[in-house]
């Protein structure tokens, strides 16, 4: 039996191909280690940004590649064929962070009723969430068409839970208007929905061809084309959360609101051809949010199954609104997921699209 990768270069994401390699046999697994079938994974503008930011994030590290290349890391889920574990039996499904692969090989630890984590060496310094999986099977939330959507969105739902209590803490920083850039993109818009549900005024900024959807999402107040930014009114305070990661029309908000930008938050990284930075800017710094310190910071705070409590509740009322807004696109085999990262890559899918692969044929 053979596995399939599809990889990207590091320094060219438009270089990319498949490769195959030998599968290990169930009796040389090492002891407690897992073989996964990868069934299915979503893909997202995300991901890419997971690839932008792969060598400084050590996302490369979770799933070795040849040199030269990299594994892009996606959320899906997998099945296991073969076990050496004596708690995770053979056809378990998994939820969690896999490999654009057909396989995974998991040292499973920390096994639980509903979790278990992988322990191999090379996946051990990046934080903590990217090598927990949840045990699934059975679970209605994670079969079917909701299964897709947990995939889709449930990780970017949570970035977007993180930025918002991370706003929260901090009264918005005394802005009232929140502005978000790509407002397209599912982490904006789970961010808007959550940022609105709290009484703010959500301010959209897209391109002129996603200003319908973004207007129909019913999540922001406003919708501002780029080239329309500086219309805005700037004689009271904003906080800026950052998507696109353009650095262009980062400097144009802050020079056009000066003083008045009072929180600048950098999270994605969708518009990935920007100009250089261009030296101090008024207002707020621009920071990046990681997502991980917010996580430990509050599980500290809030203790065991704090964040997963809230969490919850967001999501169940978040959840309810992907089928009026979200139309899910299956892909099989090596060229039609080459073919959807290509188009993420160069920003051709739609934004109401959300695009489940799978490398099996």
């Amino acid at each position: 039996m053979t596995a399939t990768d599809f990889i990207v270069a590091r320094d060219d994401f438009e270089t990319c191909k498949t490769i195959t390699t030998e599968l290990p046999a169930t009796d040389t697994l090492p002891q407690d280690a897992l073989l996964v079938q990868v069934d299915r994974f979503a893909f997202s503008a995300n991901n890419i940004t997971y690839a932008v930011l792969g060598g400084e994030m050590k996302y490369w590290q979770l799933f070795p590649a040849p040199h030269g290349f990299g594994n892009i890391p996606v959320w899906g889920f997998g099945e296991v064929i073969a076990s050496k574990h004596p708690n995770v039996p053979v056809g378990e499904r998994l939820f969690g962070y896999f490999p654009m692969a057909t396989h995974l090989v998991i040292e499973a630890t920390d096994v639980s009723k509903r979790t278990l984590r992988d322990g191999a060496m090379h996946r051990q310094r990046v934080a903590p969430v990217y090598n927990a999986y949840g045990r699934v099977s059975g679970d209605p939330a994670y079969t079917g068409r909701q299964g897709d959507y947990q995939a889709l969105l449930r990780p970017l739902f949570m970035l977007s839970f993180l930025v918002d209590d991370f706003l929260a803490e901090n009264d918005d920083f005394g802005a009232r208007r929140v502005l978000l850039s790509s407002a397209s993109s599912k982490t904006a818009f789970g961010l808007a929905h959550l940022l609105h549900a709290r009484g703010r005024k959500v301010i959209g900024l897209t391109s002129s061809g996603n200003t319908g959807f973004v207007g129909s999402l019913g999540c922001y107040n406003e919708v501002v084309t780029y080239d329309r930014v500086t219309s805005l009114p700037s004689d009271a305070p904003v906080a800026f959360v950052d998507m696109a990661g353009n650095s262009a029309l980062r400097a144009a908000l802050h020079r056009h609101f000066g003083d008045q930008m009072k929180c600048s938050v950098r999270v994605g990284l969708t518009h990935r051809a920007t100009e250089p930075e261009e030296g101090e800017l008024p207002g707020a710094r621009p920071r990046w949010f990681f997502a991980p310190d917010q996580i430990r910071k509050r599980a500290n705070e809030w203790g065991p199954g704090g964040i997963e409590q809230r969490f919850g509740s967001a999501w169940s009322g978040f959840a309810p609104l992907l089928e009026r807004c979200l139309s899910v696109v299956e892909s099989r085999g090596p060229e039609a997921v080459r073919q959807v990262y290509l188009d993420t890559l160069k920003g051709r899918i739609p934004p109401e699209q959300g695009h489940m692969l799978s490398l099996l044929g």
